[in-house]
């Protein structure tokens, strides 16, 4: 009994860590899909495939960031030292405010990664924001976190440059 209790209790340790750093949604996203599929227009827009692919495709990706920031912060910890030559620890100094605002980046993304899982658990991923049409699978291929069909962004775009250069 006390070891059922206790595989009980790692089987929901392992779950609350990859729900804590992943959602819960990692553990079901790998069910439906085979390794090789990818969306396709003549099957029926956001049908369960599609959304498992792309639910799958952000978590992958989500997962990838995450771990190049826990690669970045042991890096950076790893490698503080004191360097005499004001040159050297100029350009060290350099080098990581590239890679914290590499990560600052990659923060966001994240944010933008979750709005879009957010998106597909209420039914609203893969629909422009603006018009409210599918926008194309390649586009959200490419581009899983797209908000705006390629016209949409176009004209977003376009009066962002034109409230811009007033």
């Amino acid at each position: 009994m006390l070891k059922f209790v206790l595989s009980n209790i790692y089987i929901e340790f392992l779950i609350y860590l990859v729900g804590g750093i992943m959602g819960l949604d990692f553990i079901k996203s790998k069910e439906f899909l085979k390794e090789d599929y990818r969306p396709s227009e003549d099957e029926p827009f956001m049908n369960e495939d599609h959304v498992e692919y792309f639910r799958s495709k952000l978590l992958d990706w989500k997962k990838s960031i995450l771990s190049e920031s826990k690669d970045t912060i042991k890096g950076m910890k790893e490698e503080t030292r004191n360097i005499p030559d004001v040159a050297d620890r100029a350009s060290e100094e350099t080098d990581r405010a590239l890679e914290l605002r590499t990560r600052d980046r990659q923060r966001k993304l994240i944010s933008k990664i979750d709005s879009a899982l957010r998106r597909i658990e209420d039914g609203s991923y893969g629909y422009c924001e603006e018009t409210g049409e599918p926008i194309s699978l390649k586009r959200l291929d490419a581009r899983p976190i797209a908000t705006f069909s390629v016209e949409a962004q176009e004209r977003h775009e376009r009066r962002e440059r034109d409230h811009r250069d007033d």
